[in-house]
């Protein structure tokens, strides 16, 4: 049955519009043992890390988990300035449901990092300054071992590892709802060579015949640091920066804000401006492109299911995770990462996914 396709320069300037007005869519410091004889990390300095709105704590991850700690235990985390976060998660991913606070040791980062996943800058909750430190105790080791352990996702960053150039660069167009075939894509970074994507993206990008590109992950001061670097060879890209067909929006992950909204208006409204196909991307085109492809397939008709099915095809390709290999997985995935962006979109909390396939055009974004 052939879909009936959606303008996508209507949906996406109604949806910037929304977004803006909230409106109703009708479319390094010393070890010692704490008091129970447990690791306890005491008056590290610390670093604000404003991309994603958290708190570096100046020691590595490898010489933390020397210490003692494991990924899984409860901690508390005491700054200098008397503020208090007890019974912390400590995970080397984002597994925490939105809003809740989390000890983190995210592969690649420079130091552990303590922040509230999705949600407020935790340095200005905490009203913390450069000259602070922290304290890390051990209040429970294993507590949150089993979140850990069905969360522990790894990828390679190897292209033969993978079966073909658009798997390894989670490169698709989005075809759920009303949108049209070939119209809006999404994928890794085709500038952010870090994971070494970026050259795949580039070729498959300029293959889609893309002419837009909303870069969620990125400003124009790290663009230019990417394209300088050696080794960067994305051509295509650099051909559409050059021409300003790239709108950077440096977005973090706290959708409920309302820099997110606006950053996020900002670039649909480039995307209703500008002559398409388009490509959404972030770091990974996990998360942020997650997210805001959400917005756009939701608003062009698209069913929970059919939200559900786009968003986990990056599971899929990065993690080769299926809701038939693995359903246990796959199902904390869903529950636990997706249905918290889908819940922040609706003005119910109870049965959301029967409500959201019913009553779509009742649903209130950032309200």
């Amino acid at each position: 049955m052939n879909k009936r396709r959606i303008g996508i320069k209507t949906l996406c300037l109604t949806l910037a519009l929304c977004m803006l007005i909230g409106t109703v869519l009708t479319l390094a410091g010393g070890c010692t043992k704490n008091e129970k004889g447990g690791p306890e990390l005491k008056a590290a300095g610390i670093i604000h890390e404003p991309e994603f709105g958290g708190v570096y704590i100046t020691m590595t991850i490898d010489d933390f988990n020397a210490l003692g700690f494991r990924y899984g235990d409860s901690v508390n985390v005491k700054f200098s300035n008397g503020y208090e976060l007890k019974d912390l998660p400590y995970y080397n991913g984002y597994y925490t449901q939105t809003g809740v606070p989390l000890l983190i040791a995210y592969p690649g980062y420079d130091y552990i990092k303590a922040a509230i996943n999705n949600g407020s800058d935790l340095w200005e909750v905490a009203g913390l300054k450069e000259s602070d430190t922290a304290t890390i105790t051990l209040v429970q080791s294993g507590k949150y071992f089993d979140i850990q352990n069905a969360r522990d996702l790894h990828y390679e960053d190897i292209r033969e590892k993978y079966p073909s150039d658009e798997v390894f660069a989670n490169f698709r167009a989005i075809q759920a709802g009303r949108i049209g075939t070939g119209v809006v894509y999404r994928s890794a970074s085709p500038c952010d060579n870090q994971h070494n994507r970026a050259t795949y993206v580039d070729g498959l990008i300029k293959k889609a015949g893309v002419r837009y590109i909303v870069n969620l992950s990125d400003n124009d001061d790290k663009i230019k640091g990417y394209i300088a670097a050696d080794g960067f060879n994305s051509p295509y890209f650099l051909s559409l920066y050059e021409a300003g067909n790239v709108i950077p929006i440096a977005l973090n992950m706290n959708f409920g804000s309302s820099e997110f909204r606006e950053k996020v208006a900002r670039g649909l409204t480039a995307m209703a401006e500008n002559e398409g196909p388009y490509l959404i991307h972030c770091t990974e085109g996990k998360d942020r492109t997650g997210f805001v492809c959400m917005l756009l397939e939701a608003l062009a008709g698209a069913t929970y299911e059919e939200i559900v099915d786009d968003y986990m095809i990056t599971y899929y390709n990065y993690y080769g995770i299926t809701g038939q290999g693995d359903k246990a997985k796959y199902d904390i995935i869903v529950s636990d990462v997706l249905d918290p962006m889908i819940r922040s979109m609706l003005t119910v909390e109870i049965g959301f996914r029967s409500y959201f396939n019913r009553h779509f055009y009742a649903v209130q974004f950032f309200g």
